[in-house]
């Protein structure tokens, strides 16, 4: 029970932390060093200004110093982050590891693409790279401790290259219309978290949930058939799914077709 709550935790501080990279990447700062402060009056926040979630319920989502609003975004990726935190944690039996500390800091690149996308309509390249990297470098450690075989890393490569290939020919033939050079990149991260089939899934999911939503705003008049929709979330949101629920998908999807 302890570990749960302390994985919660654990949760919030990333989501928080979270909050500072997303928005530093975006003004171009260091988000390693130097202290946090109001976008609006540019105080320096304390130590009980940063506390996550809590700090904004107390002072009721304002500035303590400029009462400034402070976005509702930050109390809802710091929960957001702690409940996949959570649920992480559950699904990969409620053991601490390495592959848990893997997939966690998978799960906050994955979050931080899917914030910064959805605000500024772009996916930043250090995220992007930073979690490719460290996903090559867990393919290398899980062949030589013997939990994935060669056929594995091979089809694991054919899937990244794969879905990195059909994104890069939509954005070539579309001139960057239909979607950016940043879900090139994405999709090839993708194929080397989920491998194959599940990369599949993945892709599948974000594609009918863009769909979705993307019918549902132009219904609701809030966007224009033309009108540009970041795509990343979606495919994020497809990447969590999979990661979850991907093979019991495949399962009743094959399960059908006997």
């Amino acid at each position: 029970m302890i570990e749960l709550i302390l994985i919660f935790i654990l949760g919030l501080i990333i989501g928080s932390f979270l909050n500072c990279v997303i928005w530093r990447l975006y003004k171009e700062e260091n988000f390693i060093i130097g202290k946090s402060y109001c976008p609006y009056c540019h105080h320096d926040l304390g130590f009980w200004d940063l506390f996550p979630v809590l700090s904004f319920v107390f002072l009721k989502g304002k500035c303590r110093y400029c009462k400034g609003k402070i976005s509702f975004q930050y109390p809802l990726v710091e929960l957001i982050t702690a409940t996949i935190f959570f649920l992480v944690f559950i699904y990969l039996g409620s053991v601490i590891s390495l592959q848990l500390f893997f997939w966690l800091i998978i799960m906050a690149f994955l979050i931080g693409i899917f914030i910064f996308d959805l605000k500024y309509f772009i996916i930043p390249d250090e995220i992007t790279y930073s979690a490719i990297f460290l996903s090559i470098i867990w393919l290398v450690y899980s062949f030589f401790i013997g939990t994935i075989s060669s056929h594995e890393i091979i089809l694991t490569i054919i899937s990244s290259l794969g879905a990195s290939l059909f994104f890069f020919l939509i954005w070539f033939f579309s001139k960057g219309m239909a979607m950016g050079f940043g879900d090139v990149k994405l999709a090839l991260l993708i194929g080397l978290l989920l491998g194959f089939p599940n990369t599949i899934v993945a892709l599948f999911l974000g594609f009918l949930l863009g769909a979705i939503i993307g019918l549902a705003m132009i219904f609701l008049k809030k966007k224009e058939f033309v009108s540009e929709v970041p795509f990343a979330p979606f495919l994020v949101v497809g990447t969590i799914i999979s990661f979850f629920f991907g093979n019991n998908m495949i399962n009743w999807y094959l399960s059908l077709m006997v």
